[in-house]
């Protein structure tokens, strides 16, 4: 099926060629016309599908010319969301005459506020500072008709379900509201169940799935030993570029430095940076300026980040949902891509969660030719699987079996 079945404008379907979009994938397909027709909508997508556009292209189609006033509201956890969001939208809508503001923290007033007072159609936002904007009599939401809540779930997970609730407050109740969420936890259906009307519900693909191109594999090791593992893993395997997702901002900063210190080109990306920062990480990392991107879990959902060969989770994400999200970083696409886990003995419980989770166990694999200190993990977690060290002489390791060494392609 084509874009143009679905009977948008003619600047959309213009910045829909120029964009270099083809056919509708599978979200778009399914969203588009309920969002066409008015209906509230609950979507679920792996990440990569083109949920932005399944959006914003009905949005977008349905404003049609400006009116000087806000009337489509998209809420984003994140400052890195809202910049790609607002960025899709213009995109999109290049053609077109519909004025666009993003409001996030981290950055002066003085731009934000410009746009405000010259009008604008759509507003792409995150909580805090919209609310900033709302308290200081600078944005008006009553006139709105659309409203996105977009990774509701990460909305949730950061604490800003209050501040939703106060924003949607502030809205119309004769609105069109959408959102998009990759699990639907109690809190979540209890916010659909105020601020939604018999919503349309859309899942596309397996939510706890994986892509089935990624292959798994979990390192167990001691905790003195996990950063000495890394940089043993890094010169092993043949990757192109990794996301190393770490549990805390310090944590982060400090990995990063380890790296820089033995001749990785390191990126970092986390909630203390500055956006200046933010954006040169992210842009770096895109380019090939930075061969490996070391970040918090702010880097696991949504972020247009491409061609990810490697992600390495230097620590166990305590939830379940997190280790899919953050391995959707790679194998994109129909792409291969590997995802390592590093497990130290604390680690366990959440690891069994994560399996559980996604209905599969992964395989757990020493590197050769490293220099262990014993850990438990070993007896428990390796010889009761049959995987030992040295079961081929190479160190190359995917898919839970050993390749023979390569170098690191620059």
């Amino acid at each position: 099926m084509a874009f143009s079945k679905f009977g948008l404008s003619r600047p959309l379907m213009d910045g829909i060629r120029a964009m270099g979009y083809v056919e509708p994938t599978p979200i778009q397909l399914r969203a588009i016309p309920l969002m066409l027709e008015g209906k509230d909508l609950i979507g679920s997508a792996q990440t990569g599908t083109g949920k932005t556009a399944a959006f914003a292209l009905p949005i977008l189609h349905r404003l049609d010319q400006p009116a000087g006033h806000a009337r489509a509201l998209i809420l984003e956890p994140t400052r890195e969301l809202a910049a790609q969001v607002e960025t899709a939208f213009r995109d999109l809508a290049r053609f077109a005459t519909l004025d666009i503001a993003v409001l996030y923290g981290g950055v002066g007033y003085g731009k934000q506020l410009e746009q405000l007072k010259k009008g604008v159609d759509i507003i792409v936002a995150t909580p805090g500072r919209l609310l900033d904007h709302i308290q200081r009599g600078t944005c008006k939401l009553d006139r709105i008709e659309f409203l996105v809540l977009d990774e509701a779930d990460r909305m949730l997970d950061m604490g800003f379900l209050p501040d939703v609730r106060r924003i949607i407050e502030r809205c119309p109740r004769n609105r069109q509201t959408s959102l998009f969420s990759a699990t639907i936890p109690p809190e979540i259906e209890t916010l659909v169940r105020w601020a939604m009307k018999t919503p349309e519900t859309i899942e596309i693909g397996i939510r706890r799935s994986p892509a089935e191109t990624v292959r798994h594999a979990v390192y167990p090791v001691s905790d003195q030993q996990k950063s000495d593992l890394l940089l043993a893993l890094l010169e092993a395997v043949n990757y192109d570029s990794a996301i190393i997702f770490c549990r805390t901002k310090h944590r982060a900063d400090r990995i990063a430095n380890v790296l820089r210190r033995n001749n990785h080109a390191v990126a970092v990306l986390h909630s203390n940076r500055t956006q200046r920062e933010r954006e040169q990480a992210l842009r770096g990392f895109r380019d090939g300026k930075f061969e490996a991107l070391v970040a918090t879990d702010i880097a696991a959902r949504g972020l247009d980040i491409a061609d990810v060969s490697h992600v390495i989770n230097y620590d166990v994400p305590q939830h379940p949902e997190d280790y899919v999200h953050r391995i959707g970083r790679t194998g994109r696409a129909q792409a291969t891509g590997d995802a390592f886990t590093l497990m130290v003995a604390e680690d366990g419980p959440h690891m069994d969660a994560i399996e559980r989770f996604i209905c599969r166990k992964i395989e757990r694999l020493k590197l050769p030719n490293f220099n262990y200190t014993y850990t438990t993990l070993f007896d428990d977690s390796l010889e009761k699987r049959g995987v030992v060290a040295g079961r081929a002489r190479g160190a190359r390791i995917r898919g839970g079996y050993f390749y023979a060494p390569s170098k690191k392609r620059r």
